[in-house]
């Protein structure tokens, strides 16, 4: 027999690789951090002595969600400035707050507190997208949790970098800084193409090229934002974007909600990844993006719940759901973005928008053990006839019960592994009472 770390067995298994796959009664080997084998319960007892063996028979193990949007620091800013538009929400709630904030504490007890949520809620991967990207991977790096911390880039100074080549300086920094780590990657984050110049953009394309990177940006966000470059440059923002030469497989291009048919097209013969966030589109009356159209495309699509200033949780179940109905809705369609393919988003499509789909977002051997346990032991969850439309109709992150990442454990039986709840708790009601009594508009 063959001695390995771990061995988790389940109720039921969805690999997420083979799609739509539901395994009866299978477990998971684990060794060295890594996946070696998916097989029969009994089969695995003939083949492993485990250093620890987890039997969860009433429990559905899936690979870890992986959030392909993320503002982690903006969740000590959950609530602040709700039921306003993109633009008042920016200029006269975010930025100001933002501005008087933003720094190396501010990111780290945020990040710290979204990584709370998220492994509470079996989310084991996210992608970061915020200042102070040093910060951001220096707590998720402490906290045993898979990010990418994006790169910034943008027009104006900030407490991060004060101009174009301090940002690129910075940027290039950090990326030679966490070169090889096991659980931090990077990638670049101009912010929006609103908010960055050509310039900029070429310096991105060149940088992104030659490091293999990808490129995480908000791209067709509001009507608003066409009109705008409609007048600035003469052309819609995914035009200008192929100008530069950014249209491309490293492209992740978030929310994309004014989209013609032949933009979709674009997307799908070029390799662009869509970062879908339905919750804060939804909140922001944004408007709707065509997900089942991009699908059918054949475009990759992902899924991102965006910041806690605008949506306001970090919650992947509830964002799978309603990316599913949304999709009918908008598609007209109730055959739209059926549960397979909804949790194939949360998993394997996000994942591969991140650039890391041979890492994480399907249970397959040599992958990283970034795994979750769903207990279905509840009324909840009771009768089930299909297992992944259950989980992504009436599944709730309070029924995630397990979490492992790179085989490492970070929830046990809904209880945190080596976190400080209650000194995080108190630093987090700090925050709050600096952030309230800061000026704004109202």
């Amino acid at each position: 027999m063959r001695e390995i770390d771990l061995l988790i067995e389940a109720g039921w298994v969805v690999p997420v690789e083979p799609h739509a796959q539901v395994l009866l009664d299978h477990a998971v080997a684990i060794d060295g951090g890594r996946i070696v084998e998916l097989l029969p319960i009994a089969e695995a007892r003939l083949r492993y002595a485990p250093r620890e063996r987890v039997c969860r028979p009433k429990g559905a193990l899936l690979p870890g969600l992986v959030n392909v949007h993320t503002h982690n620091p903006m969740t000590l800013m959950r609530g602040l400035a709700d039921d306003l538009p993109l633009m008042t929400w920016l200029n006269e709630h975010v930025w100001p707050v933002e501005g008087a904030v933003m720094g190396r504490e501010f990111v780290g007890c945020g990040v710290e507190l979204a990584v709370v949520e998220m492994l509470r809620g079996g989310t084991t991967t996210c992608n970061e997208n915020y200042f102070f990207p040093d910060a951001a991977a220096a707590t998720y790096r402490r906290m045993g949790f898979r990010a990418t911390v994006g790169l910034p880039v943008i027009d104006f100074p900030t407490a991060w970098a004060k101009n174009d080549d301090e940002y690129f300086d910075r940027a290039l920094e950090l990326h030679d800084a966490l070169r090889g780590d096991a659980l931090i990657s990077t990638a670049f984050v101009p912010h929006a193409p609103y908010t960055v110049k050509d310039s900029s953009f070429e310096r991105i394309r060149l940088l992104a090229d030659q490091m293999g990177l990808v490129v995480h940006c908000h791209v067709h966000e509001t009507a608003q934002e066409i009109e705008d470059s409609l007048k600035q440059y003469g052309q819609r923002p995914l035009a200008r974007l192929q100008r530069l030469g950014l249209v491309n497989s490293q492209l992740l291009a978030i929310h994309m909600t004014q989209l013609t048919p032949a933009e979709i097209e674009l997307c799908a013969a070029n390799g662009v990844s869509i970062g879908h966030c339905p919750e804060s589109n939804l909140k922001l009356a944004s408007g709707f993006c065509p997900i089942e159209a991009l699908r059918r495309a054949g475009a990759n699509i992902a899924l991102g719940t965006d910041g806690c200033a605008s949506n306001n949780d970090l919650d992947m179940f509830g964002e799978m759901r309603t990316a599913a109905l949304l999709a009918k809705g908008v598609a007209m369609d109730a055959a739209a973005l059926d549960a397979p393919n909804a949790l194939r988003m949360a998993t394997l499509g996000s994942a591969r928008a991140m650039g890391l789909e041979d890492t994480i977002g399907s249970i397959e051997p040599g992958k990283a053990a970034d795994l979750i346990v769903v207990d279905l032991d509840q009324p909840e969850s009771q009768p089930f006839y299909n297992l992944i439309s259950q989980l992504v109709y009436a599944g709730a992150r309070q029924q995630v019960s397990d979490v492992w990442i790179q085989g490492r454990r970070r929830l046990a039986e809904r209880q945190l592994v080596d976190v400080d709840l209650v000194g995080l708790m108190a630093r987090v009601d700090e925050w709050r009472q600096r952030i309230a009594a800061i000026p704004r508009s109202h």
